[in-house]
Parts: C-alpha cells; structure tokens; sequence
C-alpha cells in the first residue's frame, strides 16, 4: 500500500513539473488552458485516489462496502440509461 501511495504521489508530482515547464513555453492563452486543465486533473486525481484508497482499508463484507457498491451501480445504470 505504501508503495503505490509513493507511486502516485511521484506521478503526480511529474505531471505537474512537465505542466509547469509547458506553461513556462507557452502564451497567456495557452497558460490560462494548461492551468486550468492542471487544476482539474489535480482535483480529479486527488478526489479518485482518496476514494480508492479509502475503500481499499475497508473490510469487504461491511454495510459501508455494500452502500457503495449499490450507489456505484446505481449511478452506472444512471448514466448507461437503464
């Protein structure tokens, strides 16, 4: 667990390097794009990876690992439209 925890944590800081030295070549235009495109990717990741993790401390057979499950196949049905 520790290692994938460091795996993320350097990818994300390698990202955010390779975003920073593009926005150092780039135009105001362009800058406010990859800002904008860093922030969320940022977010997203931060939002996901925690959520993950969180569940992956969980013991499976629990109401908590079965609410989830529920509301993540409900919210595929949702957006497949069944």
């Amino acid at each position: 667990m520790a290692d994938a925890m460091r795996d993320a944590a350097n990818s994300a800081a390698q990202h955010a390097t390779a975003m920073k030295d593009a926005i150092a070549d780039s135009g105001p235009v362009r800058m406010l794009s990859r800002l904008t495109y860093s922030t969320a990717y940022a977010l997203s990741f931060g939002i996901v990876y925690t959520a993950v993790f969180v569940t992956q401390l969980l013991p499976r057979d629990n109401p908590v690992m079965h609410g989830f499950r529920d509301g993540a196949d409900a919210a595929m049905d949702s957006v497949n439209g069944a």
